[in-house]
């Protein structure tokens, strides 16, 4: 059976032919190619596109919050003026004012009519008293009670003056020893002279302040 099979001979069998291959292959190739371009030529265009318009919108103003308005522009301010003619001098007319309160003048009232003006206050010139006692006459006599027992003493004292020079009152300038106090204002009320103290030249009452010293010599 096999080799019966092998044998036979195929009933309407024929070789194939290249050329005819290459006809059906172009024809199909060909087909192909026309469909495409077809397709191609049928395809629909795209719509133009449209414009884009960008509108700004502004953002809503937030809650509670007040809206200012919009200041509007300011004219502009013109600084030049016009050039006005100064009135001659003969022309101008003086027109009296409210009558003012001249107060008080120092020195006078008006002389004919003409107000007087306050005249300047100058300070008074003052000088003061002025020792005229020789030095040799300067010290009181030593109180004996303190020659015996030694004792020394530095004295702090205000003069009172008069308007004639002469020592009125003598009074200490914190402790001083009653002895030594008594024998200074006797000695000085009686000799010490001053020429007085003067204010614009006028004497007047004065006072000063001296040191004086109760000292044993050796």
């Amino acid at each position: 059976m096999l080799a019966y099979a092998a044998n036979r001979s195929v009933a309407g069998k024929r070789p194939s032919s290249p050329p005819a291959m290459l006809l059906i292959i172009s024809a199909h190739v060909a087909l192909i190619a026309l469909v495409m371009s077809a397709k191609m030529e049928f395809k629909p265009k795209p719509p133009p596109e449209r414009p884009l318009i960008n509108v700004p919108i502004e953002p809503p103003p937030p809650p509670n919050a007040i809206v200012q308005p919009k200041p509007s522009p300011t004219p502009p301010i013109n600084y030049t003026q016009p050039d006005v003619p100064l009135p001659h001098p003969d022309t101008v007319q003086l027109v009296p004012g409210p009558p003012v309160d001249p107060g008080v003048a120092v020195g006078g009232g008006a002389a004919n009519g003409i107000p007087q003006f306050p005249t300047q206050l100058v300070a008074p010139i003052r000088h003061e008293a002025r020792l005229l006692t020789p030095p040799d006459q300067f010290k009181p006599p030593y109180p004996e009670l303190k020659i015996l027992s030694g004792e020394e003493a530095s004295l702090r004292l205000r003069l009172t003056i008069n308007e004639s020079g002469r020592v009125t009152a003598v009074d200490p300038v914190g402790p001083a020893d009653p002895v030594f106090l008594e024998a200074a204002r006797r000695y000085l009320i009686a000799h010490w002279r001053y020429a007085p103290a003067t204010v614009d030249g006028r004497p007047t009452a004065s006072s000063i302040t001296i040191s004086l010293r109760f000292q044993l010599d050796g």
